[in-house]
């Protein structure tokens, strides 16, 4: 199996590369958190039911771990963790949460392995091959 791509132009009039060609990965579809338990299902002695609560639980572990400071690291997989957007205050008396932190995100770290010629790759995508998306392809987004 191979991720499959597409070709585009860029065609960005402020561009450097205006007319050059770039690979855009394309997805098939998402898989829902109950397709991802059957699949579970179907490749382990695992039951749909049992995985459904396990990646459901999981889930609600990771926020409240998230919202107490916590990074939670998936082996094979990578950390995830809260960052922060903010705006500067001169000097950091002047620095409060209620006027400079602006918001938050999910910050995700993947999880790398490195070859004996000092090579990383991220650890999801070890074998991971691509293939051009055929050419008479059905597109489904607008």
């Amino acid at each position: 199996m191979a991720v499959l791509y597409k070709l585009q132009q860029d065609n960005r009039d402020t561009s450097q590369h205006k007319g050059e060609w770039y690979a855009r990965a394309k997805m098939l579809d998402i898989i829902e958190l109950d397709e991802l338990a059957q699949l579970i299902q179907d490749n382990t002695t695992a039951k749909k039911a049992d995985a459904l609560a396990v990646l459901t639980e999981m889930v609600e572990q990771m926020k409240s771990l998230l919202k107490r400071s916590y990074a939670v690291r998936i082996p094979g997989l990578g950390i995830f963790k809260v960052g922060l957007k903010t705006s500067p205050a001169a000097t950091a008396q002047e620095f409060t949460a209620a006027k400079n932190v602006k918001g938050m995100r999910l910050n995700f770290l993947n999880e790398w392995t490195v070859d004996k010629n000092g090579k990383r790759t991220i650890t999801m995508l070890q074998d991971v091959t691509v293939k051009e998306l055929p050419k008479n392809a059905v597109e489904t987004e607008p």
